[in-house]
């Protein structure tokens, strides 16, 4: 007797990813964003973000944090977030997302930046940060896809170290001559 395929397997694997995006985002305020044709050679750009209305948001440009890969990215582009664990601080999960510009005046706006100016810490112009950010920064919304790249079961292997700069440098050869007593390795 054979069974029946499992029909809501998709539904159920797709609500787990969710979840597991949306929890590992509120948990932490950083995430790490690159171009997801990069590849995972391409270079990820720090920022903090808050987790609202099942997307994270990013202000980012003026005096606020720099993200080239935000400023860079058109409408509808795919970036690559990867999610800190808030215990260990290695990568937790790492989703593709979606990203839309949040401009003023439209209700997104009016649902996001009040949560956005709570979290943002030290802010230079007090309670008119907000007015700030509508003149000279951007919002934007990063939507998951529902893909994910990375889970807590399924975590990447390769080191995601950035190569080191080309330099002439050389290790060092023999020791110079030393009179007395030379500090023993440890």
């Amino acid at each position: 007797m054979t069974e029946a395929p499992d029909r809501e397997a998709p539904d159920r694997d797709a609500a787990r990813a969710r979840a597991l995006v949306e929890e590992a985002c509120k948990k932490s305020a950083m995430l790490w964003l690159r171009e997801e044709s990069a590849g995972r050679d391409g270079r990820s750009y720090a920022a903090w973000h808050v987790w609202t209305d099942g997307a994270a948001h990013v202000v980012s440009g003026g005096l606020e944090q720099q993200v080239p890969v935000l400023a860079a990215a058109p409408e509808g582009a795919r970036l690559v977030a990867t999610v800190r664990s808030k215990d260990t601080g290695g990568r937790l999960v790492a989703w593709v997302g979606a990203v839309r510009r949040v401009s003023p005046g439209e209700p997104a706006w009016d649902t996001v930046v009040p949560d956005l100016h709570a979290k943002r810490l030290n802010a230079p112009d007090g309670e008119e940060q907000p007015a700030r950010w509508a003149r000279e920064s951007v919002v934007h919304r990063i939507e998951p896809t529902g893909e994910l790249l990375e889970t807590p079961g399924n975590p990447s292997t390769g080191s995601h170290a950035a190569e080191p700069p080309p330099s002439p440098a050389t290790t060092r050869g023999k020791l110079p001559f030393v009179i007395g007593k030379r500090a023993k390795r440890r």
